[in-house]
């Protein structure tokens, strides 16, 4: 196996600027492509600190109520201007969603930081999950049927040189307020959540796992009541977890999820090996396979990320680390 003993590339990376886009490291290219190709906005407003781009909303109409739902900025107005930062500072974000058809209700996830949310397009943060046992967020989603159901998966799902080991997944019934934790406590890094678009009780959670040794509690655990228990629904092995997942928005029975091999030492780190591949669901995540041949590289391979186009969910963009 031809991987290097050094930093892997990351594949989705939340750690470069939005604007412009000089693509020339492979965290930059990576970000680019989920920004432009997959046009998910829940991975839009996420870099080492969150940017974004004032506007002018214009005059209200007269006699009528103003709602955040209801306003759309044009884009005509601040086509010219530049990303500056917003803010919040002293962390690097490793999270972040939107509320559809909301412009002004954000939340982001520090790597060993805690949450903050806005409900003014950016311009002020409150952080939101202090109180909680564990600091280190690793994803956020929020229901769509009911946006006041958001949950967090703690443990960064990133690889450094030091990482941040999370306590479970935790779930929130009042837009933030409070937090419950819901489990799945020893699965030490969860870098994705997804929440089926009109079920909220019907939740997935990719967890990648420890970094230094392996461990049955690894891969993708679904829930059907709301977080009271889980089923182990993808299993590779003790040294393979889930890198990444991804929910069909049109048809939620579809699901991709890729998992990742890896291992640190203390002399280096191997990423990479038999475990690694890219998953398909089309029964809700109840069973799954594993995709090969028709243009996807050969085993072994590293992290695999993965991202279904909500324009046209028949094309899904798939992103493997190889040794070639």
């Amino acid at each position: 196996m031809s991987f290097l003993r050094q930093r892997p590339p990351t594949l989705i990376s939340t750690r470069s600027a939005l604007a412009p886009h000089s693509w020339a490291g492979t965290e930059d290219a990576a970000f680019a492509f989920s920004e432009v190709l997959m046009n998910t906005l829940l991975r839009f407003f996420v870099s080492a600190t969150l940017l974004a781009a004032p506007f002018w909303l214009g005059p209200a109409v007269p006699g009528a109520a103003q709602s955040s739902v209801n306003v759309r900025p044009d884009s005509a107005l601040y086509g010219a201007l530049h990303w500056r930062n917003i803010g919040p500072e002293g962390n690097r974000f490793s999270a972040a969603v939107g509320i559809p058809g909301d412009p002004y209700t954000y939340y982001v996830g520090a790597a060993s930081g805690g949450i903050y949310k806005t409900t003014d397009g950016g311009m002020n943060w409150s952080p939101i999950f202090d109180a909680r046992p564990v600091q280190s967020i690793g994803a956020l989603a929020i229901s769509r049927s009911d946006p006041n159901i958001v949950w967090a998966g703690t443990g960064e799902g990133k690889i450094r040189s030091h990482i941040s080991v999370g306590q479970g997944v935790f779930k929130s019934l009042d837009a933030g307020e409070s937090w419950t934790l819901m489990g799945l406590e020893k699965t030490g890094r969860i870098p994705r959540v997804v929440v089926h678009p009109t079920n909220p009780d019907i939740v997935l959670v990719c967890a990648l796992g420890h970094a230094y040794g392996p461990q049955p509690e690894r891969g993708v655990f679904r829930t059907t009541d709301g977080g009271a228990t889980w089923d182990h629904v993808l299993f590779v092995d003790e040294d393979t977890g889930c890198s990444d997942l991804a929910m069909d928005p049109v048809n939620p029975r579809v699901l991709f999820a890729g998992t990742w091999q890896l291992e640190i030492h203390t002399w280096g780190r191997t990423s990479g090996g038999p475990g690694g591949g890219l998953h398909v669901s089309r029964d809700g995540g109840a069973t799954w396979t594993r995709l090969a041949g028709n243009g996807l590289p050969a085993k072994p391979v590293g992290k695999v990320a993965v991202g279904i186009a909500p324009s046209n969910p028949q094309r899904v963009y798939a992103m493997f680390e190889t040794g070639d």
